[in-house]
Protein backbone atom coordinates (compact mmCIF):
# COMPACT_ATOMS: atom_id res chain seq x y z
CA UNK A 1 0.00 0.00 0.00
CA UNK A 2 2.47 2.70 1.15
CA UNK A 3 6.05 2.34 0.07
CA UNK A 4 7.81 5.50 1.28
CA UNK A 5 8.00 5.94 5.06
CA UNK A 6 10.30 7.25 7.75
CA UNK A 7 11.97 4.57 9.80
CA UNK A 8 13.89 4.59 13.05
CA UNK A 9 17.38 3.12 13.37
CA UNK A 10 15.88 -0.35 13.86
CA UNK A 11 14.02 -0.13 10.56
CA UNK A 12 10.63 0.41 12.19
CA UNK A 13 8.10 2.93 10.95
CA UNK A 14 8.13 6.04 13.15
CA UNK A 15 5.11 6.22 15.42
CA UNK A 16 4.34 9.79 14.36
CA UNK A 17 4.08 8.69 10.75
CA UNK A 18 1.86 5.76 11.72
CA UNK A 19 -0.38 8.16 13.65
CA UNK A 20 -0.51 10.59 10.72
CA UNK A 21 -1.47 7.82 8.29
CA UNK A 22 -4.16 6.57 10.68
CA UNK A 23 -5.63 10.06 10.99
CA UNK A 24 -5.49 10.72 7.24
CA UNK A 25 -7.17 7.42 6.45
CA UNK A 26 -10.19 8.64 8.47
CA UNK A 27 -10.56 11.77 6.33
CA UNK A 28 -13.53 11.97 3.96
CA UNK A 29 -11.43 11.99 0.79
CA UNK A 30 -12.39 10.29 -2.46
CA UNK A 31 -8.93 8.82 -2.68
CA UNK A 32 -5.88 9.12 -0.50
CA UNK A 33 -2.47 8.64 -2.07
CA UNK A 34 -0.40 7.78 0.98
CA UNK A 35 2.74 7.45 -1.11
CA UNK A 36 2.40 11.10 -2.19
CA UNK A 37 1.69 12.16 1.39
CA UNK A 38 4.75 10.31 2.58
CA UNK A 39 7.07 11.76 -0.07
CA UNK A 40 5.94 15.34 0.47
CA UNK A 41 5.97 15.00 4.26
CA UNK A 42 9.50 13.61 4.20
CA UNK A 43 10.73 16.34 1.83
CA UNK A 44 9.30 18.89 4.25
CA UNK A 45 10.90 17.18 7.26
CA UNK A 46 14.32 17.07 5.57
CA UNK A 47 14.04 20.73 4.56
CA UNK A 48 13.02 21.79 8.07
CA UNK A 49 15.75 19.64 9.61
CA UNK A 50 18.37 21.16 7.33
CA UNK A 51 17.16 24.68 8.06
CA UNK A 52 17.13 24.12 11.83
CA UNK A 53 20.56 22.46 11.82
CA UNK A 54 22.15 25.23 9.77
CA UNK A 55 20.55 28.08 11.70
CA UNK A 56 21.59 26.52 15.02
CA UNK A 57 25.10 25.30 14.11
CA UNK A 58 26.32 27.74 11.47
CA UNK A 59 24.19 30.80 10.77
CA UNK A 60 23.51 31.91 14.36
CA UNK A 61 27.24 32.58 14.84
CA UNK A 62 26.89 35.35 12.25
CA UNK A 63 23.46 36.54 13.36
CA UNK A 64 21.86 35.27 10.15
CA UNK A 65 18.52 33.64 9.49
CA UNK A 66 17.97 31.06 6.76
CA UNK A 67 16.45 33.70 4.47
CA UNK A 68 19.20 36.25 5.07
CA UNK A 69 21.80 33.56 4.32
CA UNK A 70 19.89 32.62 1.15
CA UNK A 71 20.04 36.24 0.02
CA UNK A 72 23.76 36.51 0.76
CA UNK A 73 24.37 33.21 -1.03
CA UNK A 74 22.55 34.41 -4.16
CA UNK A 75 24.47 37.69 -4.09
CA UNK A 76 27.74 35.83 -3.56
CA UNK A 77 27.03 33.81 -6.70
CA UNK A 78 25.44 36.54 -8.87
CA UNK A 79 27.11 39.68 -7.37
CA UNK A 80 24.14 42.05 -7.86
CA UNK A 81 20.47 41.10 -8.10
CA UNK A 82 17.26 43.09 -8.52
CA UNK A 83 14.97 42.81 -5.49
CA UNK A 84 12.15 41.24 -7.50
CA UNK A 85 14.50 38.49 -8.67
CA UNK A 86 15.84 38.01 -5.12
CA UNK A 87 12.26 37.50 -3.93
CA UNK A 88 11.76 34.82 -6.59
CA UNK A 89 15.07 33.09 -5.78
CA UNK A 90 14.37 32.96 -2.05
CA UNK A 91 10.60 32.34 -2.38
CA UNK A 92 9.63 35.28 -0.18
CA UNK A 93 7.79 38.55 -0.79
CA UNK A 94 9.46 41.75 -1.98
CA UNK A 95 8.52 43.29 1.39
CA UNK A 96 10.47 40.54 3.17
CA UNK A 97 13.43 41.14 0.85
CA UNK A 98 13.25 44.84 1.64
CA UNK A 99 13.25 44.25 5.40
CA UNK A 100 16.04 41.69 5.35
CA UNK A 101 18.26 43.69 2.99
CA UNK A 102 17.87 46.73 5.28
CA UNK A 103 19.19 44.58 8.14
CA UNK A 104 22.01 43.18 5.99
CA UNK A 105 22.88 46.70 4.87
CA UNK A 106 23.19 47.82 8.53
CA UNK A 107 25.65 44.94 9.03
CA UNK A 108 27.60 46.13 5.97
CA UNK A 109 27.00 42.84 4.13
CA UNK A 110 25.09 44.38 1.21
CA UNK A 111 24.25 47.75 -0.29
CA UNK A 112 21.15 48.75 -2.18
CA UNK A 113 20.95 51.11 -5.11
CA UNK A 114 18.03 52.40 -7.10
CA UNK A 115 18.06 52.12 -10.89
CA UNK A 116 18.70 55.60 -12.30
CA UNK A 117 16.29 55.02 -15.22
CA UNK A 118 13.46 53.48 -13.17
CA UNK A 119 13.30 54.39 -9.49
CA UNK A 120 10.90 51.48 -8.82
CA UNK A 121 13.76 49.04 -9.41
CA UNK A 122 16.31 48.40 -6.66
CA UNK A 123 19.45 46.30 -6.96
CA UNK A 124 21.17 44.63 -4.03
CA UNK A 125 24.92 44.03 -4.18
CA UNK A 126 27.25 42.14 -1.88
CA UNK A 127 29.85 44.32 -0.12
CA UNK A 128 33.45 43.27 0.42
CA UNK A 129 32.50 42.55 4.05
CA UNK A 130 29.58 40.41 2.88
CA UNK A 131 31.88 38.52 0.53
CA UNK A 132 34.33 37.92 3.38
CA UNK A 133 31.54 36.56 5.60
CA UNK A 134 30.34 34.21 2.84
CA UNK A 135 33.86 32.94 2.18
CA UNK A 136 34.18 32.13 5.89
CA UNK A 137 30.64 30.83 6.30
CA UNK A 138 30.09 28.70 3.21
CA UNK A 139 32.66 25.98 3.99
CA UNK A 140 30.92 25.43 7.36
CA UNK A 141 27.52 25.44 5.66
CA UNK A 142 28.71 22.94 3.06
CA UNK A 143 30.00 20.66 5.80
CA UNK A 144 26.45 20.59 7.17
CA UNK A 145 25.07 19.78 3.71
CA UNK A 146 27.45 16.84 3.46
CA UNK A 147 26.47 15.63 6.94
CA UNK A 148 22.76 15.73 6.08
CA UNK A 149 23.18 13.28 3.18
CA UNK A 150 26.06 11.23 4.58
CA UNK A 151 23.88 8.14 5.03
CA UNK A 152 23.30 8.01 1.25
CA UNK A 153 25.80 6.63 -1.25
CA UNK A 154 27.00 8.94 -4.03
CA UNK A 155 24.68 7.15 -6.47
CA UNK A 156 21.74 7.54 -4.10
CA UNK A 157 22.52 11.25 -3.75
CA UNK A 158 22.52 11.58 -7.55
CA UNK A 159 19.24 9.65 -7.78
CA UNK A 160 17.56 11.85 -5.17
CA UNK A 161 18.85 15.00 -6.91
CA UNK A 162 17.54 13.80 -10.26
CA UNK A 163 14.12 12.94 -8.84
CA UNK A 164 13.81 16.26 -7.02
CA UNK A 165 14.86 18.17 -10.16
CA UNK A 166 12.05 16.41 -12.01
CA UNK A 167 9.54 17.44 -9.32
CA UNK A 168 10.82 21.02 -9.50
CA UNK A 169 10.70 21.11 -13.30
CA UNK A 170 7.22 19.60 -13.56
CA UNK A 171 5.85 22.06 -11.01
CA UNK A 172 7.84 25.05 -12.25
CA UNK A 173 9.12 25.95 -8.76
Amino acid sequence: MVSVYSFNKDGELLQEEKDTINQLSKMPLDSLNLDAVSVVTNIYRVAQGLRNKMEREVLSKHGLSWTSFSILYDLWIWKSVETKKLAELTAVSKATISNITKTLEKKDFVFRRTDTRDRRITYVTLTDNGKKVMEELYPQFHKGEVEIVSSLSVNEQKDVSELLRRVIKENQF
